[in-house]
């Protein structure tokens, strides 16, 4: 039998996913399955885009330009200016979901061997879009007793080799929802100025930030123009993770034409897609300020929830919709698949997604788990109470002496 790419091999699978055939397993023997492990939220889409989609017509679904749609790029220049990001048409390529968007700018800005440094917990695919292009993460380790704030620079630093190209960001932060300061922004650009860095901001979450904080982009730091490329997305934004659309932006003319090359080589982003992303930007400003106060009533439901359980805690998260909490269990990957497998309350279970897969530092994140809080607030509730007892009917449960003995 032909062999599987040794890339293939190094491959990661999905934390998120992995444990679907036991969730599917629990649906088919009758159990309810509360979903807290992917970022799917059930927030309706804008009814601006479905309406798009509706209106079409058209008589050839043709291909569009590999950099997306002229008009839509230039709506989309106007939208990011209001952000202050001061950014053209030209400056933009749209990808099929931000995922492409990641993989075109690392294969267009990374060799093999080449070194990517990333706070961790990180959005695992971080580690699959690496392994595309033979490069190697390195991480630099925040920590759940300080909400996962960002490391000092100086143990970036200490990672720093000739082999280092870039920093990976996400803020507001998936897996942690811990949101970036201005001032750890500005540390992070005298890094990457000082070493000749480049900068990746995943952007998607910047729309959920909460208790007044405000979101800020490397694109609002001066100096730093040529280091820095932004990846967006509208798949949490309008609440439309099948439209699968995404954006590349930076001023740095020679990623972008390089980036170029691999998005003809790819053809080109979806056209019905390009239409309704195109419509969303008119969503009205109420859609979003009834978005936030809905995530906002929701992580309050699933942090107080998880701090009232028993040896359990759970940082308060500045933005995005998803918590890292820590649990009194022996391996947050066994209780994950054991909650599905074994237990039920009232014919109901959780579905989670262990936290060890967001970390690449074997042993990290060994009791910890993610959750997001993407399901209506009766849901949420109803969840958490199922989650409290399958923790106090959990063998592997740790006792609280032996927990803090374990995090220390």
């Amino acid at each position: 039998m032909p062999k599987i790419s040794n890339k293939g091999v190094r491959m990661p699978a999905s934390p998120i996913r992995k444990l679907t055939p036991y969730a599917d397993k629990a649906k088919q023997e009758g159990k309810k399955v509360y979903h807290l492990n992917i970022g799917q939220p059930d927030i309706e889409t804008p009814q601006i885009m479905l309406d798009a989609i509706k209106n079409i017509d058209f008589k050839v679904w043709a291909y569009t330009p590999s950099e997306g749609f002229f008009s839509y790029r230039q709506k989309l220049a106007e939208y990011y200016n209001k952000r202050g990001y001061n950014i053209s048409p030209d400056n933009i390529i749209v990808t099929n979901g931000g995922s492409e968007g990641f993989i075109i700018a690392t294969q267009s800005c990374l060799d093999p061997g080449d070194e990517i440094i990333v706070p961790e917990p990180f959005y695992a695919n971080y580690s699959g879009f690496a392994c595309m292009s033979d490069a190697v993460i390195k991480p630099v380790l925040s920590s759940i007793d300080n909400g996962f704030a960002l490391p000092p620079i100086s143990e970036f630093e200490k990672l720093i080799t000739d082999k280092t190209k870039a920093i990976f960001i996400c803020s507001p932060n998936n897996p942690t929802g811990y949101l970036y300061s201005r001032e750890e922004l500005e540390n992070i650009k005298i890094l990457c100025l000082k070493y000749d860095l480049y900068l990746f901001a995943d952007e998607a979450y910047s729309d959920f930030c909460y208790d007044g904080q405000s979101f800020v982009s490397p694109m609002h730091l001066s100096g730093i123009d040529d280091n820095v490329i932004v990846i967006d997305t509208l798949s949490k934004r309008y609440s439309a993770c099948g439209a699968r659309l995404g954006f590349l932006i930076t001023k740095n003319k020679k990623v972008l034409a390089t980036a170029l090359k691999f998005a003809q080589a790819r053809l080109s982003a979806g056209m019905v897609e390009q239409i309704a992303g195109e419509a969303a930007i008119d969503t009205p400003p109420s859609y979003f300020e009834n978005v936030r106060k809905e995530y906002s009533e929701r992580r309050k439901i699933l942090v107080d929830s998880l701090n009232k359980m028993e040896g359990v805690f759970c940082p308060n998260p500045g933005g995005a919709f998803y918590v890292v909490a820590r649990f009194p269990v022996d391996d947050a990957e066994k209780f994950c698949q054991w909650i599905l497998e074994k237990f039920t309350y009232n014919n109901q279970t959780v579905m989670l997604a262990p936290a060890s897969g967001f970390y690449s530092t074997p042993g990290k994140g060994r009791d910890e788990v993610r959750l997001a809080y993407v399901l209506n607030k009766k849901d949420l509730a109803e969840a958490m109470i199922c989650l409290e007892k399958a923790l106090q009917e959990y063998p592997g449960r740790t006792a609280k002496k032996e927990q803090v003995l374990m995090n220390s």
